[in-house]
């Protein structure tokens, strides 16, 4: 079923008393006097779909306790495992994520050593540098698996911290994301599929025979090159696609509804890079594109839009619309591009309020 957001009736209200009556009555969704009968069948249809998120009564319910602080009494916090972990990492959260995008960092297949960059290869380098074929073969196979293991692990734990801290509060969530945009995730993440991302989840960067379950069940025979060139037969590596796959869940959740963060993927020139993406024919990493596409579509011009009917017609096959979805006509009222810096300062400002209300965390 379509879903309709609180603030999709009051744009649509807002954009028909404009235009009917010249005047507009703020969040008042239910006042429809002077009104067309259209327009109130339309409302009483948007009302029918109507889906409050967890994260809208959250915010509510924060409004309220930074209202009336006295007469609402101190909030019971469940200290669940999510908010203790929040507690624990709230001091040093800026310097945990930098921490995790660096080492990402370093890990990126595009991304060339520097002096400054951390050592993520201290635990494969030996002590003796290989001196046969072999030796040196089995060492670049062993280096590029740790690099790919490395991407799947930041890139799992930074998905889990995301989804795991948007249940237990938003603005929770809205901190580590503000946060991890500070410290560039999305360029970062832009650079990563900047790359032909073909060969990238088609790598074969592991021995088969080291490989579980197989050096359990069988005896592990002598090693030759012939040994580690036979891979196994799949047609891509489960690993690299699982990486590519949260990558984009990331940057998803970092830009979903926030306007700014979007003209960040347009300014950065992501729509090639993403269309490149959409070559790999697995059904979740295309559905994860393709939704990025979507939210920048109407940013993009009426050009590029005639010229990628294809991915248009993809976009409408495959993602799930709102009611009153109008993402492919670039006329959406919060499309202004004034608003952009405001609301990623207003967002701030709620946040250091939450922080400061909940656990005493005042900012500089």
């Amino acid at each position: 079923a379509p879903k309709v957001r609180e603030k999709d009736i009051e744009d649509f209200l807002e954009v028909s008393r404009c235009k009917f009556i010249g005047f507009t009555l703020g969040n008042d969704t239910d006042t429809l006097v002077g009104l067309p009968r259209p327009i109130h069948e339309s409302v009483k249809t948007l009302k029918q779909h109507r889906y409050v998120s967890i994260a809208d009564v959250q915010i509510k319910r924060e409004e309220e306790l930074q209202k009336s602080p006295v007469f609402l009494g101190a909030e019971d916090v469940e200290l669940t495992p999510t908010e203790a972990l929040y507690q624990g990492m709230l001091h040093n959260l800026p310097q945990y994520m930098i921490a995790l995008l660096k080492i990402l960092l370093a890990a990126a297949p595009t991304s060339k050593a520097k002096t400054d960059s951390i050592n993520i290869l201290a635990d494969v380098l030996p002590e003796e540098m290989p001196v046969t074929v072999l030796q040196s073969m089995k060492l670049g196979i062993d280096v590029n698996r740790h690099k790919e293991i490395i991407v799947k692990s930041v890139s799992a734990l930074m998905l889990l911290l995301l989804k795991h801290f948007k249940l237990n509060h938003i603005y929770q969530f809205e901190y580590v994301s503000q946060h991890l945009v500070f410290a560039n995730c999305i360029p970062l993440i832009l650079k990563f599929f900047n790359q032909n991302i073909m060969s990238y989840i088609a790598a074969k960067n592991g021995i088969c025979v080291l490989d579980y379950p197989h050096c359990v069940i069988h005896e592990l025979p002598e090693f030759t090159t012939e040994t580690l060139e036979a891979g196994d037969n799949s047609q891509f590596c489960w690993r690299n696609l699982f990486s590519c796959i949260n990558l984009l869940r990331i940057l998803n959740k970092l830009t979903k509804w926030k306007h700014s963060r979007t003209m960040m993927l347009v300014v950065f020139k992501s729509a090639p890079i993403l269309k490149r993406g959409l070559r790999v024919k697995q059904a979740t990493m295309q559905l994860y594109a393709l939704k990025l596409l979507k939210l920048q579509t109407k940013y993009l011009g009426r050009q590029w839009r005639k010229s990628n009917m294809k991915t248009m017609s993809a976009i409408y096959h495959k993602v799930r619309h709102r009611l009153n979805d109008d993402w492919a006509y670039g006329n959406e009222i919060d499309a202004r591009p004034w608003d952009f810096q405001a609301e990623e300062c207003a967002l701030r400002v709620r946040i250091e309020s939450f922080n400061a209300r909940r656990y005493g965390l005042y900012h500089c």
